[in-house]
């Protein structure tokens, strides 16, 4: 089994998409004169039905402006693109932010949809011995470095009365992690949907999701620069991402038939995971900032982030936003 670490995940997939959806032009910021909208979304979500609906190109249509699209496995490497200038607007969990603000100060938060604790969970083998949180003492968990799946890893240990440093951990992307638990070379996993309603499916047991123990708030988030010059472009796409996350609460098994087969997960479990999924795209609130503030000074006390953050230092005010270009 291979266990990689967040940065050189990361920065492998980040490159990816630097050379193999945006090549050499990913590195310059959209201009005046050629106004671009690059997101980066993950396999899963909102974004991805706000892309299948195209919605949002008609929008910004009239405006002159072109919108872009790059897929990305998880958090961590998403926000290292829009670090590197690769992609300008993306959506993650709680961790990801935590990490991409103490590598660089050009990321921004532009909104935030509900918790949702019930949409992780750690999960473990049907047959597995494990049977509360303190059994996870001397064992083998699969997590994504720096994901929102992490913390939760890590507020679950506190809860069971187990040290961070008292398991092992291999730190693997999602698709690493479920070939790691299928074979068993890893005696637990902490992961989100659609994953973890794949896996419940396969058979795997909840040993717990994140329900008291983590909010699990999910990001939209920008680079500075680009939400400075085009908070109006950001003010639109968060405008039509609450159209459809208003349509997701309303119709959750239309919402699933659409994800199955950009997902490759049945409909039928994915209402599941859209069930517990928080709707209702909006600001974020000084007790969201707090919240995200206590995640990133539980990562500095395990030594798992390189120096102190603001988290409020990183939040953009989209209410201010510029009247769009006519």
């Amino acid at each position: 089994m291979i266990a990689f670490t967040r940065r050189a995940a990361g920065k492998t997939i980040a490159a990816l998409a630097l050379a193999g959806v945006f090549g050499a032009a990913a590195s310059v910021s959209a201009s005046a004169e050629d106004r671009v909208l690059r997101i980066g979304y993950q396999k899963y979500g909102t974004l991805i039905l706000l892309k299948g609906k195209g919605t949002l190109e008609e929008r910004l249509k009239p405006l002159g402006v072109t919108v872009k699209w790059a897929e990305f496995q998880f958090g961590p490497p998403l926000l290292e693109a829009v670090n590197a200038g690769a992609i300008d607007f993306g959506t993650t969990g709680e961790a990801p932010p935590i990490f991409a603000q103490a590598a660089s100060n050009r990321l921004v938060y532009v909104a935030n949809d509900p918790e949702s604790p019930k949409g992780e969970a750690i999960l473990v083998h049907k047959d597995s011995p494990i049977k509360t949180l303190a059994d996870l003492k001397g064992k083998n968990v699969a997590v994504a470095k720096g994901s929102n799946a992490h913390f939760l890893l890590v507020k679950a240990l506190e809860k069971g009365g187990v040290g961070y440093d008292d398991i092992k951990t291999s730190f693997l992307a999602p698709a690493d992690a479920r070939a790691a638990f299928e074979r068993k070379s890893v005696d637990a996993w902490s992961v989100w949907d659609p994953y973890y309603a794949a896996a419940e499916a396969a058979g795997a047991r909840v040993l717990t999701d994140g329900t008291g123990i983590v909010a699990n708030h999910q990001f939209f988030l920008s680079a500075r620069d680009y939400a400075d010059k085009n908070s109006d472009i950001l003010k639109i796409a968060v405008e039509e991402l609450r159209k459809v996350e208003d349509w997701v609460a309303k119709d959750p098994k239309a919402a699933a038939e659409e994800l199955a087969p950009i997902v490759g997960i049945p409909s039928s479990l994915l209402v599941t995971a859209v069930a517990r999924t928080g709707l209702g795209v909006a600001p974020l609130t000084p007790e969201v900032v707090a919240a995200q503030q206590k995640i990133a000074d539980t990562f500095l006390e395990l030594k798992l982030l390189p120096k102190p953050i603001t988290v409020s230092e990183a939040v953009f005010d989209l209410s201010k936003a510029k009247e769009a270009a006519k």
